[in-house]
């Protein structure tokens, strides 16, 4: 459908603003996302189930694709979008609310192609710095992402807006146990590196040729001792003096690309 039929398919539809939250998070176990390469991934996954869509005019001629003429969408400024985001989000003019994404169990994982690493997080509970490394895990061609359901920030649209897309793509796995997960990780046959400064040897240094399950920790904390303990190696990287460390998502950025050019 051209653009100008997508427009006359979709114009007609606007009425008040509802269901405005002021916190970002949607009702009824709904995920709420913002801006466009969140909200235009999220309507391109055919495994979303899609509630509402609210969006400025403009905004809308910006969506790669068109949307079905039944699709609920209203119409609104951007001054009442942001009441339905979380406080200065940057919703760009669209904010879209559905469900969240079907859980994704390990297994399903450990029986794909062990080329690509799995990425695992422990108590890494910012959503930028976990949007961030989805993004990378995405870009890099990981395998998944394995986070404690406890200890990691539920999904949402501040995730949605850090990792530009990649939570619709990138398989997320959320365990009761992190270190029972990681033996079924090594039961699968992946080599488990974890990344801490305080290893004597450099990531470069203990990368395996056989499948590579990346394992980070918290900024400040690092990862805890008995997560440690599940790894068959710690890592750091080979950073100059005059930093200390890191940014969890610039690390995981790294050790993700190391993996794939190795």
């Amino acid at each position: 459908m051209a653009k100008g039929e997508r427009k006359r398919a979709l114009r007609g539809r606007a009425g008040r603003m509802k269901g405005g939250r002021g916190s970002g998070r949607a009702g009824s176990g709904q995920v709420r996302l913002w801006g466009r390469h969140a909200v235009e991934a999220a309507l391109k996954n055919p495994d979303r189930v899609h509630r509402k869509l609210w969006a400025t005019r403009d905004a809308i001629d910006t969506l790669d694709g068109e949307l079905p003429a039944d699709f609920p969408l209203e119409y609104a400024e951007a001054t009442d979008l942001a009441r339905l985001v979380a406080k200065d989000a940057p919703h760009q003019g669209l904010v879209l609310e559905c469900a969240p994404l079907e859980d994704m169990h390990l297994d399903e994982v450990l029986d794909g192609d062990p080329a690509r690493p799995i990425v695992v997080l422990d108590q890494v509970t910012d959503p930028h710095n976990v949007g961030a490394i989805m993004r990378s895990a995405a870009a890099f061609g990981a395998a998944a992402l394995v986070t404690q359901d406890r200890h990691a920030p539920p999904e949402g649209g501040v995730i949605g807006k850090s990792d530009s897309g990649a939570l619709e793509v990138l398989p997320w796995v959320r365990v009761v146990n992190l270190a029972r997960a990681l033996e079924q990780i090594a039961e699968a046959g992946y080599w488990r590196i974890g990344l801490t400064g305080t290893a004597d040897a450099t990531l470069g240094e203990t990368l395996a040729a056989g499948p590579i399950a990346l394992v980070l920790g918290a900024e400040g904390e690092g990862m805890r001792q008995n997560i440690e303990s599940h790894c068959d190696v710690l890592a750091k990287l080979p950073i100059g003096d005059q930093i200390e460390s890191l940014n969890v998502s610039n690390a995981g950025a790294i050790a993700l690309y190391a993996v794939a050019t190795r």
